[in-house]
């Protein structure tokens, strides 16, 4: 039986029976993350047997059905569905901030336009069966991270054909923008091509990245967001500890797209 919640009493008593040594790890590699979520970034990982303590609960992304995401000793996030806490539901108190940040709008657009789509597709390349990326993730379509063993996710049938694949990549956008909207205040204004140029970045670096990152800050600070975004992007050309001709080239087909006049407004408002 699924237990959707427990009141805030009921799950400090549940909490103060938890094991002595933490809860087991039931995954065989289970990352732990800035953030309750998928798209955050990797902070550690816990291996099967091993035990956490939790400090807290609360939700986040939906991994097999379970959308509770456990806050460990360690100040990261993990799948409650990867946990042994032998429940279904809540076992602790839920966090107090729910791992997320206030954005400084709720009225943007929370889809990208054409030419944003079309340049993350070009890319990210198609895959139309799920296969590792250049650094070793199971992708499939364009640049959708597998979930779960074999993409069970995707309700799309395999192998994907490019208007499948398009359709994917408009269903895990949101996720993208969310974020986005999220960690940006009210001074930036943008438009849409601004908008989908950043997004596009959001799902290529991960939003716990973007969280963090000095572009965030500055267009927070209200600079210039041309100035912010074309000497910002560019530093994003790395993956493994190396320089990536194909990132370069992204970065600097983001910061063209940026730059790109526009009268729609994306963010904050979306008109």
């Amino acid at each position: 039986m699924k237990i959707a919640a427990v009141t805030a009493t009921a799950a400090f008593v549940l909490g103060s029976f938890a094991p002595a040594n933490g809860y087991a790890i039931t995954g065989d590699v289970v990352n732990c993350r800035s953030g309750p979520g998928t798209s955050y970034s990797v902070k550690t990982t816990y291996k099967k047997g091993q035990n956490v303590s939790v400090s807290c609960q609360t939700a986040g992304t939906s991994v097999n059905g379970n959308s509770i995401w456990d806050k460990t000793a360690d100040g990261c996030y993990v799948s409650d569905y990867y946990v042994s806490t032998g429940s279904s539901g809540y076992v602790t108190t839920k966090c107090s901030t729910g791992g997320s940040t206030g954005g400084g709008s709720s009225s943007y657009c929370p889809n990208i336009n054409s030419a944003g789509i079309d340049m993350v597709a070009q890319f990210e390349g198609f895959v139309a069966s799920p296969s590792p990326d250049p650094i070793g993730l199971p992708t499939v379509g364009y640049g959708h991270l597998c979930k779960q063993k074999n993409c069970a996710e995707v309700k799309y049938k395999f192998p994907l054909t490019t208007t499948t694949a398009k359709q994917l990549l408009n269903d895990d956008l949101p996720v993208y923008t969310k974020c986005l909207a999220g960690y940006l205040n009210s001074k930036p204004k943008l438009n849409d091509n601004q908008w989908a140029a950043l997004t596009s970045w959001v799902f290529n670096v991960g939003c716990g990245n973007a969280k963090t990152s000095t572009l965030v800050k500055r267009l927070n600070n209200g600079e210039s967001p041309n100035t912010v975004a074309a000497q910002e992007l560019p530093k994003w050309r790395m993956a493994g500890g190396k320089v990536m001709q194909g990132l370069v080239n992204r970065r600097a087909a983001e910061v063209k797209l940026f730059k790109t006049a526009s009268s729609k407004q994306a963010y904050p408002k979306c008109s």
